[in-house]
């Protein structure tokens, strides 16, 4: 039974917002829960609309979070397709676009990130994509289907992680995929050079085109329809749809507005919290894609990587860099961090961050943060040309990031080398033959 003696609202149906119910009341609470989305669809995870959903592998009920009706079971109060217009934080309360209003004591702000737009003509055309929701997976769904069928065309702005996963499920449905990219390589920013050229032959491979050092100009169309892609150095690319994936900009206009601390916008942006998952307001919380929290362990060298969304904001540490993470791991992590810091209990959020990507037969997870300028070493163990290995990005011999690819149970090995901010030995880091759980103070074999 329900008891009214305190209401905690959370504002965004993902996977943080609805982790966050779930978990105050699996730690107890019997006040109010409310949880509103501004989407139809009760909450769901995002992995799956690029991945095993897109691809046909999966169903679509696969991707909620809960069932439908375990919400009620759990009195967990859901306002879907409902939006929050702005926050009264002297009230304690949050308006809603229907007019009404709901009161709170505790506030979560897991309003998440939308995706970046093409800022150029022909955007309105019909055949313009963008991935971000249910309901764009389902229409892309539809439309690879539909290209692979009749050996249509499709363009994709940006070699990010969600370009590449698209392009696959594209080729898998049979399409034609020409990749436009601004970068020398795929994820560029993300892994550097050295192992971007690894991921231009997977997709060459699988049929894939990619056009570098190019941006898209202009979508030409007739009669509604995408008929090409222009690129700056004035390529012309057939097409029969674009999709528009350069990338995710946190959801903070409330916040802004509210007067909440932010991050900075050039740096990543998000609503700066604190190890707590507090903002700048102590009855408000934020988790997901949209909250900015500083990282607590070792980060030698980062420093230079501020621009590729680390950012130093206010209210953490003196040396401290905040992170805003868009990934699965960090939402189905925050929720619940945030929930049991809304019930006093005592919480540090220190998670390294961690994601992972399927694209054809190459599975891979990364640990850790170490965009182009932060690191001076790149150590391979195991084979990249069969691509099974294990990739450590390095500082002063400290590891910054660790991805595996096709090899797998040893994220728990490469987190605790991250966080211990201690030198390692590059040939001990490269050598199969030495586990990775042995490795300790300057590499040395700890058996």
């Amino acid at each position: 039974m329900v008891d009214a003696h305190q209401t905690f609202v959370i504002v965004g149906g993902g996977l943080a917002g609805a982790k966050a119910a779930e978990t105050l009341r699996s730690e107890g609470f019997t006040g109010r829960v409310i949880l509103i989305g501004d989407e139809r669809d009760h909450p769901y995870e995002r992995p799956p609309l690029s991945k095993g959903y897109l691809t046909g592998k999966e169903e679509r009920d696969s991707v909620f979070v809960h069932e439908p009706a375990w919400y009620a079971r759990a009195e967990v109060e859901l306002h879907l397709g409902q939006t929050v217009t702005s926050i009264d934080r002297k009230l304690r309360c949050v308006h809603l676009g229907d007019g009404t209003s709901v009161r709170y004591d505790k506030l979560l702000l897991a309003t998440g990130a939308e995706p970046r737009r093409l800022d150029i003509p022909g955007t309105d055309l019909a055949g313009v994509h963008h991935l971000r929701r249910l309901a764009h997976a389902d229409r892309l769904r539809q439309t690879l289907t539909a290209l692979g069928r009749d050996n249509g065309h499709l363009v994709i702005a940006g070699a990010g992680w969600i370009g590449l996963e698209v392009a696959s499920a594209a080729r898998g449905y049979g399409a034609e995929v020409t990749v436009v990219e601004t970068a020398p390589t795929p994820l560029h920013h993300v892994i550097g050079p050295e192992l971007g050229q690894l991921f231009t032959e997977l997709h060459q491979e699988h049929g894939v085109r990619f056009h570098f050092g190019a941006r898209l100009t202009e979508i030409i169309g007739q009669d509604g329809m995408v008929l090409s892609a222009r690129t700056d150095d004035g390529e012309e690319h057939p097409a029969h749809d674009v999709l528009a994936a350069i990338g995710a900009a946190p959801r903070t206009v409330l916040a802004e507005a509210a007067g909440l601390d932010l991050g900075d916008r050039a740096q990543g942006g998000g609503i700066a919290v604190d190890s707590a998952l507090r903002t700048s307001d102590p009855d408000i919380y934020a988790a997901g894609d949209v909250a900015a929290f500083p990282l607590a362990y070792p980060r030698t060298g980062l420093g230079a990587g501020l621009s590729a969304g680390l950012s130093a904001g206010p209210g953490a540490a003196p040396s401290a860099l905040r992170v805003r993470v868009e990934h699965w791991a960090n939402a189905l992590n925050g929720g619940p961090a945030a929930a049991r810091a809304m019930l006093g209990q005592d919480v540090t959020y220190d998670r390294v961050p961690y994601f992972f990507s399927d694209q054809y037969d190459l599975g891979l997870e990364y640990s850790g943060w170490a965009p182009p300028g932060s690191y001076d070493q790149v150590v391979v163990r195991g084979d990249a040309g069969k691509r099974e290995f294990v990739a450590f990005w390095l500082k002063d011999r400290r590891v910054l990031a660790g991805m595996n690819v096709n090899v797998w149970d040893v994220t728990e090995d490469i987190q605790r080398l991250i966080r211990s901010g201690e030198q390692q030995d590059p040939d001990a880091l490269a050598d199969p033959g030495v586990p990775l759980g042995s490795l300790g103070t300057l590499g040395t074999h700890q058996g």
